[in-house]
């Protein structure tokens, strides 16, 4: 596979920008080799500066949920840019984007929009701080939630990547105020909460984690921890910036039924544009300025073009819930083809998998929290990403990531991957 144009593309980059790349996973260190520059994508593929096809498993990390540039989402973005590209002042459609999130999501009653996943919960921990009156938060080991100070601690995605999750620049007082427990591990949590009674203003975390890899929430953790956050008036924040109306209309929240008090969203609410959003209980969000004392503002946020492509994205999910049915049924494809090939191979690796999301482990651990993630063998997960690349299957480049299924993948695309995934693992593993 000749790749001579991103090589060059990522040479003359280093000089430009840090690291050559925009957001470190990018840069391929944990997989080795040069990052491939995309042109152009269309439905279920990608295609590189030198011309190269990929089957897409990234979906720019969740929010192409119909696959790349549908129609729909196009012609919306197309007509809203006729009509300029930014104001800065309230717009017809941020209104109808809010009353959809409300109607979609039955814990949000009251929602602001920002410009990405990082800002909506650096924006939810804050309102959680003021509306309590308490200055610490406890987060999860692995769980990632934007690179907002309060957050890189013990943090997962490109944090763990590279394996420095305390990142130089946060300060001790932030970090001092970040309180860390393993997913999954409820009496950690309540360790945490007993000593520092009435300290803990908010509780955030990933209810399916994306970031550490696909993890799954322990039967009973997350009404484990509603129930802890009742019992110690704590507000409760779901990350569900990758989760959020891709698991369920609802979310991850409505398919484990649980109501928290605030919600993040991200990603597939701009149908790919930049954008996010943080919501929940009126009397929370009452607090967030002009309403209330609790300052958060953005010049771009609600972005006329951005909310353009949300809301015809969630128009189109809240009025179409065969795409559910779609994506569980191409992830138990796809999931019931890796474990058949993992079984004919004899091998005892981990696939994580629920709806559209998983994440295959190059580990014999059942996989549950960070520590057990990182059990993975990397250098193996490295070999196996190129094999796959080289079959034309674009994966994220990093263990420590989940996989993104669209609906404009037909059980042709799905055999491809299964076929690729076995060959790929024959290939590094040197099984004839």
């Amino acid at each position: 596979m000749n790749t001579s144009t991103s090589q060059a593309l990522f040479e003359k980059a280093q000089q430009y920008i840090p690291g050559g790349v925009n957001s470190p996973v990018r840069a391929f260190r944990a997989v080795g080799g040069t990052p491939i520059f995309i042109k152009s994508a269309k439905g279920p593929y990608v295609y590189d500066e030198d011309g190269n096809e990929y089957i897409e498993l990234i979906n720019s990390w969740g929010p192409m949920i119909l696959g790349h540039a549908h129609e729909l989402i196009q012609k919306a973005v197309s007509d809203a840019i006729q009509h300029s590209f930014s104001f800065g002042a309230p717009t017809r459609r941020e209104v109808e984007v809010a009353e959809l999130i409300v109607e979609m999501v039955p814990s949000i009653e009251k929602v602001r929009m920002v410009n990405s996943g990082t800002e909506a919960t650096m924006s939810a921990i804050r309102v959680a701080r003021g509306f309590t009156g308490r200055d610490k938060i406890i987060k999860f080991e692995g769980c990632y939630h934007g690179h907002g100070d309060s957050f890189l601690i013990a943090a997962g995605s490109g944090a763990a990547t590279f394996g420095t999750p305390d990142s130089p620049g946060v300060t001790k007082g932030v970090a001092n105020d970040t309180l860390t427990a393993p997913f999954n591990d409820l009496e950690a949590v309540r360790q945490l909460i007993d000593s520092n009674k009435n300290k803990v203003a908010a509780l955030i975390l990933e209810p399916v984690v994306g970031n550490m890899g696909c993890v799954l929430p322990a039967e009973g953790f997350l009404e484990g921890l509603r129930k802890i956050c009742n019992e110690e008036g704590i507000v409760l924040i779901l990350d569900e910036v990758m989760t959020g109306f891709r698991l369920a209309k609802g979310g991850a929240q409505e398919r484990f039924g649980i109501k928290p008090d605030l919600t993040t969203l991200g990603k597939i609410i701009g149908g790919g544009m930049p954008v996010g959003a943080y919501g929940g209980r009126a009397d929370i969000m009452n607090w967030v300025s002009p309403a209330g004392p609790v300052y958060q503002a953005g010049t771009l946020s609600g972005n006329p073009i951005a909310t353009a492509a949300g809301l015809t994205m969630l128009n189109y999910l809240n009025d179409h819930p065969g795409v559910y049915t779609q994506l569980e049924e191409s992830g138990k494809k796809l999931a019931d083809g890796f474990r058949a090939s993992l079984q004919k191979l004899s091998l005892n690796y981990t696939l994580n998998q629920i709806g559209s999301m998983y994440t295959l482990f190059f580990t014999n651990q059942q996989v549950t929290d960070f520590p057990s993630a990182k059990s993975s063998d990397l250098v193996l997960f490295g070999k196996y990403f190129h094999a796959m690349l080289n079959k034309g299957i674009y994966l994220g480049p990093s263990q420590f990531e989940s996989m993104f299924l669209s609906t404009a993948l037909t059980d042709k695309h799905l055999d491809m991957v299964i076929q690729a995934n076995e060959e790929s693992l024959k290939e590094v593993l040197n099984l004839h």
